[in-house]
């Protein structure tokens, strides 16, 4: 299975492919791997990134303001689906893994925490961006880097995080429990605004 300097390369790799092109790239991984999927999630994290900025725009009609929402409301499903895909990847390989009698449960799974990476990456890409840029006030460039370097930390410790985690599920010093999302808001049997609103 992946580990945290691979990951954070392939992250970064579907970033600047997406600002290459603007769009979503192909996948260049083998189907239904580790690496499949984290490029797939980062690519649906980047998109859904622009459209979050693009729905706080003070200038947006109610009709652009209610298509977005619907389209980030669709990505945060297709980001869950992914996710739970890779967790399904790594509960398989640790399968045979044993578990000591004192083992620890841990309460994120590897995916979960691969997600936090995924979105720390994109942190990490703009903010530099906002560091180098050239329209702004010394102040205002030196809180940005300042950031930045804040966020390079976070990197760090969750990459350390990570690869620790791993290395104690193969010693079967921690375990991992798999708990879906239930998300219940594009679901319209457990949404009540869609449910009732259902025609027979």
């Amino acid at each position: 299975m992946i580990h945290s300097h691979e990951a954070i390369a392939l992250f970064q790799e579907s970033i600047e492919l997406w600002h290459v092109h603007e769009n979503p790239v192909q996948n260049p991984y083998p189907e239904n791997t580790d690496r499949f999927y984290l490029f797939r999630k980062n690519q649906v994290d980047t998109i859904q990134w622009h459209k979050e900025d693009e729905i706080r725009r003070i200038d947006l009609d109610s009709n652009s303001f209610i298509q977005l929402k619907r389209e980030i409301d669709t990505l945060n499903q297709e980001r869950t689906d992914v996710v739970e895909k890779l967790d399904d990847l790594f509960f398989t390989h640790y399968a045979s893994f044993p578990v000591l009698p004192n083992a620890r449960l841990n309460s994120e799974t590897p995916a979960w925490m691969l997600d936090r990476m995924s979105i720390l990456e994109l942190k990490i890409y703009h903010m530099r961006e906002q560091a180098m840029r050239k329209d702004i006030q010394p102040d205002q460039k030196s809180t940005n880097e300042a950031k930045l370097l804040i966020l390079e930390e976070q990197r760090s410790d969750l990459a350390q995080c990570f690869d620790d985690i791993l290395r104690l599920r193969t010693s079967g010093e921690v375990y991992f429990k798999v708990y879906r999302q239930m998300k219940m808001y594009n679901d319209p049997n457990l949404n009540p605004s869609l449910y009732k609103n259902k025609k027979d």
